[in-house]
């Protein structure tokens, strides 16, 4: 069991509690606040989400992935605590009412949750705040009214309660630095690090499996740095996708770009870079991009540190060169890389996982390609290099002949697999015509679904 110190709807608690329990579980089962409905039970549907509070700020996130040692030193509210302590409605509560934003009720709280949560940040951008929120009797438009009426009221202060006083040391569980983490998995490399929980909380709710001796990371703040370095940046392993979006949309605009379609904002705020390159996923949306620029992958065990190219970790299919104890402790990329352009082709533009992901970087000079880096996912079993069209375009003029002619390449790097997303077939096709898309970008036409209509 461990003991957890958290505000829930503005009353402090002091929790003991299995460390895989989830938020969501526990607040049904064990407070009786149904509020906070369970659909998927995977991050998808949004008909969980709550805000959690630390110092950094509010975020929606999914009580279904949110293990309750991550609230540690947080303040959770959930639908019930929108409310004032009068009974006052929340603006985006009382918004939903006169906008007629409910039809059967199932998503409404994790709407509500959204809306307040980004209300109180002063976001607008609501069709992307909903994206991680599925509504099937609405039709959004009467949601969105809504949430465009609540802008302009007072965030209410009583959404503001003091957060509790965080335990100082590690307690086993919670290492508080990386020498603390390192010391911790060096001795117990069976341990399951667990930084969002986004992926490992379906081993959880869906697989049911037993999680041999959790890790929280949520707590080592030296890995949750953006670190500048001369002409590069340093990323910490437990930076979230939300923060290194911020980060990268005026350093890096064509990776901001892909980012923005990872997920939902619920799985942005608390996925981390470093967990989306150490689980190996074939179709992981940030290893292409990475690999584009360049990445350098940094790996500690215990006081041993090393590096590699980043392309260098993915060996095969979920199989990474990384050794018993040795855990993913930042990456370093190019402060900025003006050539690199992403692009995620997927069934749902939101909240959808890639069918094919291509990241370009071409370096040209006096007309002529003179650098090409070109990474795909989901086209072979790892993130992947398409070698022989690189070579294919090194010294030819950066002109459209060149690029049909090194479109027989991508036969010679892959060979991809047909499933439920897309064919094979499809997929090469579709990789090949991303590199004619990204001339057409390059060349400032416009090339984005959300700018070429017919």
């Amino acid at each position: 069991m461990t003991e957890i110190a958290f505000i829930l709807n503005g009353t402090p608690l002091s929790v003991s509690a299995e460390p895989t329990r989830t938020l969501l579980d526990w607040l049904r089962e064990d407070r009786g606040l149904f509020g906070t409905k369970e659909g998927c039970n995977e991050g998808d549907c949004g008909a969980c989400t709550v805000i959690v509070t630390d110092e950094t700020g509010p975020r929606a996130l999914n009580a279904c992935l949110l293990f309750l040692p991550q609230l540690h030193g947080k303040a959770v509210r959930t639908v019930e605590g929108l409310a004032g302590p009068d009974g006052a409605l929340h603006p985006v509560q009382q918004a939903l009412v006169d906008h007629h934003g409910s039809q059967c009720g199932f998503c409404t709280p994790g709407i509500a949750a959204s809306l307040a949560a980004a209300h109180a940040v002063g976001r607008t951008d609501h069709d992307e705040v909903l994206a991680g929120n599925l509504c099937r009797c609405t039709g959004y438009a009467p949601i969105i009214r809504a949430a465009q009426a609540a802008e302009g009221a007072p965030v209410p202060d009583w959404l503001a309660p003091p957060l509790p006083e965080a335990q100082a040391a590690s307690d086993g569980v919670r290492p508080r630095s990386a020498d603390e983490l390192a010391t911790l998995y060096a001795a117990h490399p069976e341990a399951t690090l667990i930084a969002g929980a986004t992926d490992v909380g379906l081993w959880v709710t869906k697989e049911l499996r037993d999680l041999p001796m959790p890790v929280f990371l949520a707590g080592v703040e030296d890995l949750r740095r953006i670190e500048a370095d001369g002409d590069r940046l340093r990323i910490g392993a437990c930076v979230t996708i939300a923060e290194l979006h911020e980060a990268m949309k005026t350093r890096v605009p064509g990776f901001a770009e892909l980012l923005r379609r990872f997920a939902s904002v619920q799985i942005r705020n608390a996925a981390t870079v470093g967990g989306n390159i150490a689980n190996g996923s074939p179709i992981g949306d940030t290893p292409p991009a990475l690999i584009a620029m360049g990445a350098t992958l940094h790996l500690r065990r215990g006081g041993e540190r090393r590096e590699m190219p980043l392309e260098s970790f993915f060996l095969d299919y979920r199989r990474q060169d990384r050794r018993p104890g040795e855990f993913v402790e930042a990456v370093t990329i190019p402060a900025a890389a003006p050539a690199l352009r992403c692009y995620k082709l997927s069934k749902r533009f939101d909240q959808d996982i890639s069918a094919v992901c291509g990241c370009f970087n071409v370096t040209v000079q006096d007309g002529s390609v003179t650098a090409a880096r070109i990474v795909f996912g989901g086209m072979a079993g790892i993130p992947k290099r398409a070698v022989a069209v690189e070579a294919a375009l090194l010294g030819q003029p950066w002109k459209l002949p060149a690029l049909e002619a090194a479109r027989a390449a991508f036969a010679a790097d892959f060979a991809p697999l047909s499933d439920m997303r897309a064919s094979a077939t499809y997929r090469l096709e579709a990789a090949a015509n991303l590199l004619i898309r990204y001339f057409h970008d390059l060349a400032g036409e416009r090339v984005s679904v959300l700018e070429v209509h017919a």
